[in-house]
């Protein structure tokens, strides 16, 4: 399945600043998540971060806060809860006293529409990312790992969840893939933009 950037969310799991400093490869790491965001602010895609902690580990890079659109604060390894509220906008409620109304005038609410394909990147790969990951797949989310955007303190760790993820039956991407995949076409308005994200 190619990525559509009108069906995605990009979900930037703990990219926070007492961390990346440990992070094996964490520079490119970091640029790669903030390549990612700014792909997703180009072509309209939600950016989602969370921050494991932040009294401990620091709050989300500051490189990379401004182009989320929102960033909240877990305790649980996996971020699927709190995230949730966002992934999937409330019905909102009838306006009027429909009841008053015949029922063959009554207009049925039904939830907007939905993105159903997550995009994740982050840290640390084989705690947060994965737990996260793996209950979005749970709870029947469309799930892209972006494997040179994600880090672990140690790189054994990191690829250990890769080869775990992708049993689950997560998608393995690169920050490339996803941005060529949104644009798909080299005539899409935003492309030199993009191209001078990735060179």
């Amino acid at each position: 399945m190619l990525l559509a950037a009108d069906d995605s969310q990009l979900l930037l799991i703990d990219f926070q600043a007492r961390l990346m400093p440990a992070i094996h490869d964490g520079r490119a790491v970091m640029d790669n998540a903030c390549r990612l965001a700014r792909a997703a602010r180009l072509l309209g895609v939600p950016v989602w971060a969370t921050e494991q902690n932040p009294a401990g580990l620091g709050g989300t890079e500051a490189e990379l806060a401004p182009l989320c659109d929102r960033v909240v604060e877990k305790r649980s390894f996996s971020a699927a809860e709190v995230l949730q509220p966002l992934l999937v906008p409330p019905v909102p409620e009838p306006r009027g006293n429909v009841r008053s109304l015949p029922r063959h005038l009554q207009k049925t609410h039904s939830a907007p529409a939905e993105r159903g394909t997550l995009v994740l990147a982050g840290c640390e790969t084989h705690v947060c990312l994965l737990q996260t990951a793996l209950e979005l797949v749970e709870q029947e989310w469309d799930v892209c790992v972006v494997t040179d955007a994600c880090g672990s303190r140690v790189e054994r760790n990191r690829d250990a969840a890769f080869d775990r993820l992708a049993g689950a039956g997560c998608e393995l991407v690169t920050t490339e893939m996803v941005g060529f995949e949104w644009l798909r076409d080299c005539q899409h308005p935003r492309f030199r933009e993009w191209l001078a994200l990735i060179r």
